[in-house]
């Protein structure tokens, strides 16, 4: 059966968030009453509510996934447009829950002073192999780019000199990292990534929100991370936020390898 997203009035009339919104995520759906039916210029603010017996249903869309990760709550809808969306749970002052409902959009419109450069890499203009095997991969638009498609023994996008592997980055969540952590596969994949000339593993969410998991113990996440980085400290974790800056700042290092490999291959 095809899980579904609904919105409906709520029935409260004294209320300042007039609709409920039922996302099914997990055994036991989350249903928040909110101030708008999607994040159209705006973040829109959210609380847990009940869902009524008899609802009022405002809208129906049929689910393509809603996953769980940290903090947040992935929702994509099967529609072609408005389809995207997340939820963010997070602490406000006084200790209060606060749940946002945004899209990478309205994200965008609350950080009005954040510009990516346009300016080259160190090594100009990149050729950045990308796995066959990486899933929604980096498309590097903002960069200046060329991307080709192959299998990649170690990482996720590489540079290249002389059929060499310069630059290795491997890209992460932080849902993939932390369960990596615990079940002990992180550190394999730095070893790999450790035999690379530079190299360096990209986490597509803040450090802080490491302290905001709810599957593991955070204390315990934090702690092998740094245990992981003493073991491996020419492989560095970078946390870059979201997927827009970890996809700069990967950008960036790979220029960055490329051209040191070329200033060492002139010493040489």
């Amino acid at each position: 059966m095809t899980a579904t997203f609904r919105i409906a009035r709520n029935p409260d009339p004294v209320s300042t968030l007039p609709y409920l919104l039922w996302v099914p995520v997990g055994p036991t759906p989350l249903v928040l009453k909110a101030r708008d039916t999607w994040p159209r210029t705006a973040k829109v603010y959210c609380h847990r509510g009940e869902w009524p017996d008899d609802p009022e249903i405002v809208e129906e869309t049929p689910i393509r996934s809603c996953t769980r990760r940290g903090v947040a709550i992935d929702l994509v809808l099967d529609r072609y447009r408005e389809n995207r969306s997340q939820f963010v749970v997070t602490t406000l002052k006084g200790g209060r829950e606060g749940i946002f409902w945004q899209t990478a959009k309205t994200t965008r419109k609350t950080r009005p002073g954040m510009r990516l450069p346009t300016r080259r890499s160190a090594a100009g203009v990149l050729e950045i192999v990308v796995d066959s095997r990486e899933r929604y991969a980096w498309k590097f638009e903002r960069q200046q780019v060329s991307v080709r498609r192959r299998a990649l023994t170690v990482g996720d996008y590489a540079v290249e000199l002389d059929g060499e592997l310069v630059g290795v980055v491997e890209r992460k969540k932080l849902a993939e990292l932390s369960a990596n952590v615990v079940d002990g596969s992180l550190l394999m994949t730095l070893a790999d990534l450790a035999t690379a000339r530079r190299a360096a593993i990209v986490v597509e969410d803040r450090w802080a929100d490491v302290f905001r998991l709810t599957y593991v113990a955070p204390s315990m996440v934090a702690e092998m991370l740094a245990a992981a980085q003493v073991r491996y400290p020419n492989v560095p974790i970078v946390f870059c936020e979201n997927r827009q800056l970890a996809q700069e700042w990967a950008y960036r290092f790979l220029g960055a390898a490329a051209a040191y490999a070329e200033e060492e291959a002139v010493d040489l």
